[in-house]
């Protein structure tokens, strides 16, 4: 069985008592066990950021909005875009929330670059109220 522990490399970080302090207080409301798991989670999702930030990377995201489907014609709108990327849409959700508002949940797998353009003509769309991509890597 091979030792998991020989491929860690310590390190020391200096950090002001009060930061470290409102990390602990984090780290505790999520449920780390030890601040070393929540370091490596931290720059996992630093490097990941980083990654998706290169337009020809593959990646994979979700795409959430909220919009009124009161909104004349934006069901539509919104189903007609779906469907002029259906090669990087791969999957959609949508809830009813209220009376009034739906919430669409979609699972984009692309370029990152396209993504991007995808979920940024979709959010700006008139009458979307609010939407929020979340890209990723299997990096």
């Amino acid at each position: 069985m091979m030792d998991l522990m020989s491929d860690l490399c310590r390190i020391g970080v200096a950090i002001d008592e009060d930061l470290l302090g409102q990390f602990d207080g984090l780290l505790e409301r999520k449920g780390y066990s030890n601040r070393s798991e929540a370091f490596r989670d931290l720059i996992r999702d630093a490097l990941v950021r980083e990654e998706t930030t290169d337009p020809e990377r593959e990646a994979v995201g979700t795409l959430t909005l909220v919009y009124d489907h009161h909104v004349r014609q934006l069901a539509d709108k919104l189903t007609d875009m779906q469907h002029d990327h259906f090669r990087e849409i791969i999957s959609t959700l949508h809830v009813h929330m209220d009376h009034d508002n739906c919430l669409e949940v979609l699972v984009l797998r692309g370029r990152a670059g396209a993504i991007r353009r995808i979920a940024d003509k979709l959010v700006s769309t008139k009458g979307v109220k609010h939407g929020r991509l979340t890209l990723t890597t299997a990096g």
